[in-house]
């Protein structure tokens, strides 16, 4: 048997290539920052053939560390959710800038089809809300304002999908245009009772269905490479959109169990088990993954800014040298002196789901530096999942502990703010890039490499780290009171 499974992780700041043994350990990491592009307000753009140009870059870097493709078992896939790629199927070549998940451009259609009375519906049939967050809408405007993807469209050569879409399509020489249920079902074109996307939904999107990808099991013999890329064909055997993923990678395979991944956003998934969640608090209902057809499911909270902030302090302001600054600032200082962020900067996700809110920063005074602001950041990661833990519990899904991970989850001080203001036990694995882990349990399962995702999850995680909860009564009822007041102000 070959020795290691390759897993592209493409994120929404950068694409990397990783190795993993069978015992989940880390070999090789290669990586690539991808180029954020802001035609205008609210707009966020990747060029999906720097993405495919660069994870090619990574993942050849990677092969040939580990001595060649004859040493790649599989290959999984975990990319950024909501992303839409619109390529030629003839040509392969993108017909326009990727439209990113952050992106806002869609709230006049999403307002429109509320109006109309279509959110109910859309509720109901596929667990999400009416945002410009997901994939549908973006696909619309793509239609309407981009001349080249309504000739494809007309021509029947258009094909939309997501960015694992966009990878298998690539690396199969333009042999599978796929998507796994975890990543179909962000679209609002996919019923989480269906097996594939809905006509209807599609007409009230007005999105053509021969443009879009068939759906497919998240583990499984779903495609392979080309031989001329890596030297031989190399079988790709798990997909799963990141956060789904990262649940995968935390061994939430049992109902109930909840894990939050804190990366440029924040996204809180629980294990529901085989039962369609349905949510009375703006929740979304979510497909966490496929195997043999059959469907687990998750409730999820998703918040769109989470460590983009700390990068907006870092690059826009000024105010932090590094990302990793933060815990230092944070522990300089006893508090935040009544500083607190409301890091709306791309409007607010859930429980709330304001595409217009904007960001605020509340109680600045003379005495206000870059601690303070620093302190305040990593406040606000804890503010937002105390909202969606309310809005779980009010769901039926209260949480007995949280399961963390993602690069921000590395900051200790954060990790024990999150389980004072939760008053709850929150536990960190060892390697905290669960979302790549997750994957390639998943790619071990479809490669046959193990048996189960809990055989997978048995043999590949590590030790845990548990922050237990401390802060007083008093300090976390008058944190969130400013919180909810600043909140108001957003």
């Amino acid at each position: 048997m070959s020795d290691f499974i390759l897993v592209l992780d493409e994120g929404t700041t950068s694409t990397r290539a990783m190795l993993f043994d069978h015992a989940g350990k880390l070999h090789q990491v290669a990586q690539q920052e991808i180029t954020q592009i802001y035609p205008e307000a609210g707009w966020v753009e990747h060029d999906a053939a720097e993405i495919w140009d660069k994870t090619l870059q990574c993942a050849r870097k990677v092969v040939a560390k580990a001595g060649g493709a004859a040493a790649i078992a599989c290959i999984g896939i975990t990319n950024q959710r909501e992303t839409v790629v619109a390529w030629d199927k003839q040509t392969g070549e993108p017909l326009c800038k990727a439209i990113v998940w952050q992106d806002r451009r869609t709230a006049e259609f999403c307002d429109d089809l509320r109006e109309a009375g279509h959110e109910s519906e859309l509720q109901t049939k596929t667990g999400l809300l009416l945002d410009p967050y997901f994939s549908g809408t973006k696909m619309r405007w793509i239609l309407d304002n981009v001349p080249e993807v309504k000739a494809a469209a007309d021509a029947g050569t258009l094909a939309f999908g997501t960015i694992e879409s966009w990878l298998v399509f690539k690396l199969s020489g333009g042999a599978q245009h796929i998507s796994d249920a975890s990543n179909a079902c962000r679209t609002l074109l996919m019923p989480l009772d269906g097996q594939d996307f809905d006509a209807d939904l599609c007409a009230l999107m007005g999105v053509p269905v021969s443009a879009l990808p068939s759906v497919v099991d998240s583990a499984g013999l779903l495609a392979q490479t080309t031989p001329d890329l890596f030297g031989r064909p190399i079988p790709i055997t798990g997909l799963a959109g990141d956060q789904q993923s990262a649940t995968i990678g935390q061994a939430c395979l049992n109902p109930g169990e909840t894990k939050a991944t804190y990366g440029t956003g924040a996204f809180v998934l629980t294990n529901k088990g085989h039962d369609i969640p349905r949510s009375d608090n703006r929740l979304l209902g979510t497909v966490l993954m496929q195997l043999g057809g059959k469907r687990t499911y998750a409730l999820e909270g998703s918040v769109f800014v989470a460590g983009s902030l700390v990068q907006w302090l870092r690059d826009s302001l000024g105010v932090l040298d590094s990302a990793a600054d933060t815990e230092a600032l944070a522990r300089s200082i006893e508090d935040t002196g009544g500083v607190t962020i409301v890091p709306a900067l791309a409007g607010l996700g859930a429980p709330h789901w304001r595409a217009e809110a904007r960001g605020v920063v509340t109680g600045l005074s003379f005495a206000s530096g870059k601690a303070e602001l620093a302190r305040a950041a990593l406040e606000a990661m804890a503010h937002q999942t105390h909202d969606l833990a309310q809005a779980f519990a009010a769901d039926g899904a209260a949480w007995e502990s949280l399961k963390i991970d993602g690069g921000m989850s590395a900051n200790n001080w954060m990790a024990q703010d999150i389980a004072d203001i939760l008053d709850l036990p929150v536990e960190r694995p060892e390697m905290v890039e669960t979302t790549a882990l997750g994957t390639a349990m998943l790619a071990a399962v479809g490669a046959g490499m193990a048996s189960n995702l809990q055989e997978a999850a048995d043999a590949m995680r590590g030790e845990l780290t548990r922050f237990e909860p401390k802060m007083k009564d008093a300090i976390r009822s008058e944190r969130l009171a400013r919180w909810k007041k600043a909140l108001a102000a957003a």
